[in-house]
């Protein structure tokens, strides 16, 4: 199903007065001009210039904030499953399949093949804090790690499982890696040497991130699953979301309070009180999301996914309120309830269900009449307005999803 928000305002009888207090939903799907899956999204310095890869070495860039996307040559027809550029918007890095890692030093504009050492795939890279020092990590549980820019990298002793994602919060010396099996390892000395922590879990584990340092962080993964820990991967406590798909990609822009997760058909979630509550976000596509990015904070973020999949998420364009934003008469207006909201057929208002109420578009044309207790029967994705037309219904805002 395609989720498509659908705002409603009921006014009462009087006069209107709206401030501009509403847009549109927060994430909006951008043309990425292909149907290849894509695997990883990177931004790296802020929401204007970012780059995404995916199967059959596609690589697309941006430098308007996702309104266009361009493929990059990448020399390769492998499957790409991470990209990552660790200072600025020059040099970066891309893994993917048999043992594959690509780096760019102009933007993108050409890319030349590293020598890993190795046949197996890699699923994720990360440079923490320059160009030189970097990890990916991979199949049967392959790590490697350079410190000269990719002239070479050396193999590391990692688990035996595969391994999804790799993170250095802070500097080069302490990160994290998870994988297949509940697989989490650490290390506190640059890779010398990873020691495993205990999960609690042997779902897959996917993405690992921890915002700020290295105590507080996120792993994600099989069946909806969220794990945080407080102390630096000693203990490991399992969060509610209430999803049952699984969790591809996580990301904590700024803090360890502000979040975000995206999995299989269309999953969203955020948090922002790290994540003691999980809230569903409406991300208008059924298809899998696999990385999510916010640049610089939470509030302008992309998601990548199946079938050439981008959405951008801009929290200035997500749905506000101003006191008052409604006055009829004169007065500011109180709120009715509508239940259920959001939602997908039909909502109602109870206590006026034999009310009538007279549907308005956005350019003050009537499009219909509809009872309290049968309301959005029939209407298409946009802006209206309810009018009742007796008694004193007062406002209220309701999302329809369709």
């Amino acid at each position: 199903m395609r989720y498509t928000s659908l705002i409603i305002f009921f006014l009462g009888l009087g006069l209107l007065t709206l401030t501009p207090s509403l847009a549109s939903a927060g994430w909006v799907s951008q043309s990425s001009g292909t149907g290849n899956d894509l695997y990883g999204v990177h931004f790296p310095a802020d929401a204007q210039t970012g780059y995404a890869v995916g199967s059959l070495g596609l690589i697309l860039k941006t430098t308007n904030g996702g309104t266009n996307w361009v493929g990059l040559t990448s020399g390769v027809n492998n499957f790409l499953y991470a990209i990552h550029f660790p200072a600025d918007v020059q040099t970066g890095y891309a893994v993917g399949t048999n043992g594959l890692i690509l780096k760019t030093t102009n933007g993108g504009a050409s890319w030349a093949s590293q020598v890993s050492g190795t046949p197996n795939g890699f699923w994720s890279v990360h440079f923490p804090v320059n160009a030189q020092t970097g990890y990916a990590v991979g199949e049967a549980g392959t790590i490697v790690k350079t410190t000269d820019g990719g002239a070479s990298w050396a193999s590391q002793s990692g688990p035996s499982y595969r391994l999804d994602s790799v993170h250095f919060p802070a500097d080069a010396q302490t990160g994290y890696a998870v994988g297949a099996h509940g697989t989490i390892v650490k290390t506190t000395d640059g890779g010398a040497t990873w020691g495993s922590q205990t999960s609690g879990t042997t779902a897959e584990l996917y993405s690992v991130h921890f915002p700020a340092d290295a105590q507080n962080g996120y792993a994600v993964g099989d069946s909806g699953l969220v794990l945080k820990t407080t102390n630096g991967g000693t203990n490991w406590a399992r969060q509610t979301l209430g999803a049952t798909r699984s969790l591809h990609s996580v990301h904590f822009p700024a803090d360890a309070q502000n979040g975000y997760a995206v999995g299989d058909s269309g999953l969203i979630f955020k948090t922002a009180n790290g994540g003691t509550n999980w809230a569903v976000q409406i991300s208008g596509t059924t298809r899998n999301l696999r990385s999510v990015h916010f640049p610089v904070d939470a509030q302008i973020g992309y998601a990548v996914g199946s079938i050439g999949t981008i959405l951008k998420y801009d929290e200035g364009s997500s749905f506000v309120e101003q006191e008052p934003s409604i006055k009829m008469d004169g007065r500011a207006a109180g709120w009715l309830k509508a239940c259920p909201n959001p939602f997908v057929f039909l909502t109602t208002l109870p206590g006026h269900g034999g009310e009538r109420f007279s549907l308005y578009d956005i350019s003050g044309r009537k499009v219909g009449t509809y009872r309290g207790d049968r309301i959005g029967e029939g209407l298409r994705a946009g802006v209206y307005f309810l009018r009742a037309e007796s008694g004193d219904a007062k406002p209220v805002r309701i999302v329809k999803v369709r």
